[in-house]
């Protein structure tokens, strides 16, 4: 297994290990952008129950997740030279909310056999809980469906986080290709002075399951705030989320301006020095988590885009950085293949509706219906010019508040109604576009990571 010796990750053989890969987004935690539906995981399946039944809803979903990831895909990352892969995961595969603390052991069962095909392979694996009871950030890919952390705000939610990773540290304490554990995904603790305390009590609660493993810990505001380490644990990597800003959808040309600052790879090359002064700082292996840049479809935008990351890749090279890219595989706003087939002909004309309206987070250009918007943001603007709500400001919550949550859930009800009258073997084909062999392969992306990881 894996450990950590000074800055660097170590085999027990002392032999350097620099983790590079990509995060498998979107299976055992669904995101909206990933895999086209709106608003949060947890409401779009009740919506899509509410349409076909609770049987017909499971067959369609596990199927999903058998289809997402197979032993092909394995194969393509490790044919890329990858070596590691971090698994986002739902606590709802484990708990339901009607019956809290009560663990079900089936939750284990997909994530199982990807770990062990990811392991034939030679690839480690980072199990990532990246929807934590009651919500840790403020955002969908928590399952979210509102704009409240509620996870800080009770103590009974923290409890069932540290009993479910008891239960998973037990359950991988002897399993050689488990990187390790990144316990929470993003934390965004509004008063900053919750989640420091909680980190001393989980980590002590993991270690006790499961000495060995190494811990991968985000920083506060999304992985970006580190002052809340009260001390610095052994054995464990602070993990830094390292997203430039030219490349969001709503990122201007690179080099070039974006919101009124400039971008290009000396910008670039400065923010990832302030974001890892933590790591730096304390003698600590230097890991990003998640970066990467969204895709527009226009091949001179895209090629600029592309060129962020190779930037990136480059920055990393040069101070020995390991890296997780986000993410693997969606319906093609940004992964490295994207599916087709009957789902994107059932959903097309829905996606394109979400991405008109601007209702995914993720993937909006926060300039959609701005005929409409504009004089709410002008309202906001005049009405309370000194109004700064964490974590993003004023512009970010409100369009956070209209587009991604009441316009994402207004969508709901159709996205389900597009399942309305499939046979079993429909919806069995709906789910099998997102096999690997039915995917549309993203070649740009692809051969731009190979060759920076062949080299």
């Amino acid at each position: 297994m894996l450990h950590v010796s000074g800055t660097h990750l170590v085999t027990d053989d002392h032999e350097p290990v620099r983790l590079r890969g990509v995060g498998l987004g979107g299976w055992l935690n669904m995101e909206n952008f990933i895999t086209g539906y709106p608003a949060n995981e947890s409401s779009m399946r009740y919506a899509v129950r509410a349409v076909i039944g609770d049987e017909r809803a499971e067959l369609f979903f596990d199927r999903l997740l058998a289809s997402f990831f197979t032993e092909q895909d394995a194969a393509l990352l490790a044919g890329l030279g990858m070596n590691c892969v971090r698994i986002p995961v739902n606590y709802h595969h484990w708990e339901s909310d009607d019956r809290p603390l009560e663990i079900d052991p089936r939750g284990f069962r997909h994530l199982d056999r990807v770990i062990g095909l990811l392991g034939a392979h030679g690839i480690y694996s980072v199990i990532d809980l990246h929807a934590l009871p009651g919500a840790q950030n403020q955002h969908w890919h928590s399952d979210n469906p509102t704009h409240v952390a509620a996870f800080w705000q009770h103590r009974h939610f923290q409890d069932r986080a540290v009993r479910l990773w008891e239960v998973i540290a037990d359950h991988y304490r002897d399993h050689p290709w488990v990187a390790g554990y990144n316990p929470v995904n993003e934390p965004a603790d509004l008063t900053g002075k919750v989640i420091g305390p909680f980190y001393d009590r989980l980590v002590k609660a993991v270690r006790a399951a499961d000495p060995g493993h190494v811990l991968f810990l985000d920083g506060n505001t999304y992985s970006t705030d580190f002052s809340i380490f009260r001390e610095v644990y052994e054995n464990t990597v602070f993990v830094m989320h390292d997203y430039a800003l030219a490349g969001f959808a709503h990122g201007g040309p690179y080099p070039g301006y974006t919101r009124g600052e400039w971008c290009d790879k000396n910008q670039l090359e400065a923010q990832f020095a302030t974001r890892s002064r933590f790591q730096r700082e304390t003698g600590t292996p230097l890991w990003v988590g998640e970066f990467g840049p969204v895709y527009t479809g226009d091949p001179a935008m895209d090629r600029q885009r592309y060129q962020v990351l190779r930037d990136q890749l480059a920055i990393y090279d040069a101070q020995d950085v390991g890296w997780s890219l986000w993410t693997y595989k969606d319906v093609g706003l940004q992964g490295l293949v994207h599916a087709a087939g009957p789902y994107v002909d059932r959903f097309g004309a829905f996606i394109a509706k979400k991405r008109r309206l601007g209702a995914d987070r993720w993937g909006s250009t926060m300039e959609e219906s701005a005929d409409v918007l504009a004089p709410l943001h002008a309202l906001v603007e005049t009405e309370f010019p000194d109004w700064r709500p964490y974590p993003w400001g004023a512009r970010y919550q409100a369009d956070d508040l209209i587009r991604h949550i009441l316009i994402a859930q207004a969508l709901l009800p159709e996205y389900a109604e597009l399942f309305r009258g499939l046979g079993d073997e429909e919806l069995l084909a709906l789910a099998d576009s997102f096999l690997l062999d039915r995917c549309v392969h993203r070649h740009p992306l692809l051969d731009l990571l190979a060759d920076n990881l062949t080299r």
